[in-house]
């Protein structure tokens, strides 16, 4: 599966911290409902056999919709539920070794921080690279923002699309405008509200008046 750059304009990631009795797919469904254009399973506190059966839920969610559906993380998990594709990030496995296993026709997505890495990511396979963080996020602990300069830097070194990740959420993304992005990732900007369709909706109207300044 090829990922285009319209592909990843809303891409959101998991996290079932919000759920209050609702299941993890239908909450991946109103988000779609709702514009999301890219799907992420991202869930740090499973056991594998868990994850399996909610990886199984949500791809069967996200083809229904066309919808791109990838793994954090873990690519024989995501060889085993043939998902689209899987995500890395620097301190998981390796772009290049991570390309090897899944062959060359699922979805590669890397984690970059600087120009270095996101040019290495691309040299070794990468289809997507995601930047950040572009705001104080508090999703991940580790995550060190970085500058909307270094953002663009990386958007200018590369041929491949990029998403700011981290901290972004309505109240700021406009403020991306011009950094060469092609899309936002964000977690709690649509999974913690309590209307997720909407949330989607808002967002999404938001990040299309960015990339259109």
């Amino acid at each position: 599966m090829n990922c285009k750059k319209g592909d990843l304009l809303l891409y959101a990631v998991t996290d079932r911290t919000w759920l209050s009795g609702d299941t993890l797919a239908s909450r991946v469904q109103e988000a779609i409902e709702g514009g999301v254009t890219f799907i992420q399973l991202r869930e740090k506190n499973l056991e594998r056999e868990e994850t399996l059966e909610e990886a199984k839920k949500i791809k069967e969610v996200c083809a229904r919709s066309h919808i791109p559906f990838v793994i954090n993380d873990d690519v024989e998990l995501a060889l085993q539920v043939d998902a689209d594709g899987v995500h890395v990030g620097q301190r998981d496995m390796e772009a290049g070794a991570a390309r090897r296993r899944l062959g060359p026709n699922k979805i590669l997505g890397v984690t970059a921080r600087t120009v270095e890495q996101a040019l290495a990511a691309e040299k070794n396979g990468a289809d997507y690279l995601g930047v950040g963080a572009a705001f104080v996020t508090g999703s991940k602990k580790d995550a060190k923002k970085i500058s909307h300069e270094t953002l663009r830097e990386i958007c200018e070194a590369v041929q491949i699309p990029v998403v700011a990740i981290g901290g972004i959420g309505e109240e700021n993304v406009e403020q991306l405008a011009g950094t060469g992005i092609c899309g936002v990732a964000v977690i709690s900007a649509v999974f913690a509200k309590p209307d997720v369709k909407a949330a989607a909706q808002r967002l999404r109207e938001k990040v299309l008046r960015m990339l259109s300044k």
